[in-house]
């Protein structure tokens, strides 16, 4: 709703476009692991693989021989250099994705590095993954944010790493993704939670208190905060299954 009552049509178009690509996405998938599971895949890796490129369909012979057009099969390729300034270009403001399709596409196609994926995630903070992600999160991709964020997590960056996880947790079915983590992808779960236990405390500013109740007053504040801090990465990592 507007401030004078009118309905946002294109928020909710926005919403509904979202929702219709999850159901889209959550029915393909399913399809996916139904036919790998009939297939009886030897390990899980290759159970990923199919439900991962469940999306891709074979060419069929009019892309092979129809069109004698010089047209590049994936236009992404194309364009990576472009797509790269698109998303790096210090000079403007980037267009961050708004819905799970336009992420798809950025993390898949436009962001080849950890680095890059990393960034990403944290322009985007906690919020907008939990709105772009309402409907649900796709299958594969909790291990892969894990996996980026234990790589690449900083002391600068630990609150804002602690809110991506804090609204991941929050997401559809993010059970059932923490249960298909594979090996590598729990370990780095536990990395990264040990990385930001390292990181926990450190709040002392790099002057001094002047005076004794000063810093007492402060030593209180930071022990709190401290403390605080603790509780929230343990709670995060019991909900992760980390400890």
């Amino acid at each position: 709703m507007e401030a004078d009552g009118a309905v946002n049509m294109g928020a909710l178009r926005e919403e509904l476009r979202a929702a219709l690509e999850a159901d889209e996405r959550h029915a393909r998938e399913n399809s996916a692991k139904l036919r790998a599971v009939r297939q009886r895949v030897g390990s899980y890796e290759e159970f990923r693989d199919i439900v991962l490129a469940s999306h891709l369909r074979p060419l069929e012979k009019k892309d092979k021989m129809g069109n004698k057009r010089n047209v590049l099969w994936n236009p992404c390729a194309g364009h990576t250099r472009e797509l790269f300034l698109h998303v790096n270009k210090p000079s403007e403001s980037p267009q961050l994705p708004r819905t799970s399709a336009e992420f798809y596409r950025d993390w898949r196609r436009c962001l080849k590095s950890s680095k890059e994926k990393y960034q990403l995630l944290l322009k985007l903070e906690g919020k907008a993954l939990s709105r772009i992600f309402q409907a649900e999160l796709g299958f594969g991709l909790l291990g892969e944010f894990l996996t980026v964020l234990a790589e690449n997590v900083c002391h600068e960056d630990k609150d804002a790493v602690l809110q991506i996880l804090q609204s991941l947790s929050s997401t559809k079915r993010f059970g059932l993704n923490l249960d298909l983590l594979s090996t590598s992808e729990k370990e780095s779960t536990r990395d990264l939670f040990r990385k930001l236990q390292s990181m926990s405390g450190g709040y002392w500013s790099p002057g001094h208190p002047s005076g004794k109740a000063e810093e007492e007053a402060h030593s209180t504040d930071t022990s709190l905060q401290k403390e605080a801090e603790e509780r929230r990465v343990m709670e995060l990592m019991r909900c992760y299954q980390a400890s």
